[in-house]
């Protein structure tokens, strides 16, 4: 059989950290597991010294503040933040379903009802940050995950406002967001409303899901302010009455005309099919205090732990060593005789399984030799047809489930079977099953 190599992977804390979704300036995201639930993770994995560098920490810590203030089904959430001397990781829910944005460059514009309920969901989320005096500010269909449901998500608070941000007169004056959905009283630099600012964007991103393209749409970025400023555009002419008068309303230039989400809430076409967000809000105990991420005390810290694993298994692999499921006779003729093998079960860690192992087949008279999950057992007696030779391996076929192989490589088959039984007699204890009883299962099954 072809084996793989071991993959060595990184653990910190309670997740070990596999392959990378995406790369930003200042890190990666990495997927990750949970090692005691098994749950799949995001973990944003950052750079300490390039923040420092680039001045960034204030903008790390408020959006830290800001996902720890935003739990709701409709919000990407933060599970917890560790920091090593090095790196920050930012653990959040892993998102399946991918952007809202590649749905549409995908289909197009979407039909009417399915464009209604992302927006019924975003307005839920983005009525439910407000509340908390969270302000997104950068809200666009790249920003907007859907789950494996369909369910959107509001992700990247990154450019989002917290009440300490208003100045004297109650409002916000950094200009920022994509310039396509950007609100005009950014532009104008003399302050805005973060809750106005929000729902233009909104308004933004319905015309997009039901018309296909934007409604403010120019190469010369001074030519796309005018026309946001003016808010000039048209519907068009497959946007039914209903649509048409709420995105109007939206996306009226003067935010004191600009309907709340108060009243969208009302409205018979918002209304068609509304399920409010139901959920308990759950508290944030699980995740560090903001400063404790930059913090350089000891106790605050975490390190990152480079180890090896046993190989994963496909189904295919597992179900073509299944002795009555051999299919190696349709691909290739046998040229030499059946090594012999011996296969089990066992959910115990494979570091206990290996470690037992190697107690018993040492007090049976053997050299050890071991790297990562393989080993090769040397017999120090010379038997009949030389030094008896075994190479044992651990796969991982589920999580918390692992599958043993041992192999003769030389000597004497009937001594190989004399250690096959001494062996599985030390190892009574953590066999799970065996492969007789494996194929006994799947004979009854069969039946």
């Amino acid at each position: 059989m072809n084996l793989k190599t071991n993959v060595p992977t990184t653990r910190i804390g309670k997740y070990e950290l596999g392959r990378i979704l995406g790369e930003g300036t200042f890190g990666k995201v990495r997927l990750g597991r949970n090692l005691g639930t098994g749950q799949n993770v995001a973990v944003k994995v950052l750079d300490k010294e390039k923040i420092l560098q680039h001045k960034m920490v204030e903008q790390i810590k408020r959006e830290i503040s800001t996902m720890k203030m935003v739990k709701h089904p409709n919000i990407v959430q933060l599970y917890e933040v560790l920091a090593s001397k090095t790196k920050i990781y930012i653990v959040i829910e892993f998102v399946t379903g991918g952007e809202l944005f590649d749905k549409i460059v995908k289909k197009g514009r979407l039909r009417e009802d399915e464009a209604r309920k992302y927006f019924q969901q975003l307005i839920n989320a983005v009525d439910f940050c407000h509340s908390r005096g969270v302000y997104h500010r950068d809200l666009k269909p790249e920003n907007l995950l859907l789950d494996a449901e369909g369910n959107l998500k509001i992700s990247d608070f990154g450019l989002s406002a917290l009440p300490q941000q208003l100045r004297e007169d109650g409002l916000l004056h950094t200009t920022c967001g994509t310039p396509n959905y950007v609100a005009p009283e950014v532009i104008n630099s003399r302050g805005y409303s973060g809750a106005t600012a929000d729902l233009w964007s909104c308004g933004v991103i319905l015309f997009v899901l039901m018309a296909g393209y934007l409604p403010f749409d120019e190469t010369n970025l001074m030519n796309l302010y005018r026309k946001i400023y003016r808010a000039e555009f048209k519907c068009p002419s497959w946007f039914t009455s209903g649509a048409r008068k709420l995105i109007l309303r939206i996306l009226h230039p003067n935010p004191k005309s600009r309907i709340t989400i108060s009243k969208i809430l009302e409205i018979e076409w918002f209304r068609k099919g509304y399920k409010p967000a139901k959920f308990v809000e759950e508290d944030s105990k699980n995740i560090k205090d903001v400063e404790d991420v930059f913090s350089e005390s000891e106790e605050h810290l975490i390190t990152e732990k480079r180890e090896c694993k046993p190989v994963v298994m496909n189904a295919f692999e597992i179900i073509s060593m299944s002795p009555g499921l051999d299919l190696s006779g349709l691909f290739q003729k046998q040229q030499e005789p059946v090594k012999q093998e011996t296969r089990f079960t066992s959910i115990r860690p494979a570091k206990e399984i290996i470690s037992k192992i190697e107690e018993i087949v040492k007090r049976l008279g053997f050299h050890v030799h071991k790297k990562n999950y393989k080993m090769k057992l040397l017999g120090k007696t010379i038997g009949r047809k030389g030094h008896l030779s075994i190479s044992t391996e651990i796969f991982e076929v589920a999580p918390c489930l692992y599958m043993v192989e041992l192999s003769k490589s030389d000597g004497d088959t009937l001594e190989y079977r004399k250690f096959e039984k001494s062996l599985s007699t030390g190892l009574k204890d953590i066999v799970w099953s065996t492969e007789v009883n494996m194929a006994e299962s799947m004979d009854g099954e069969k039946q």
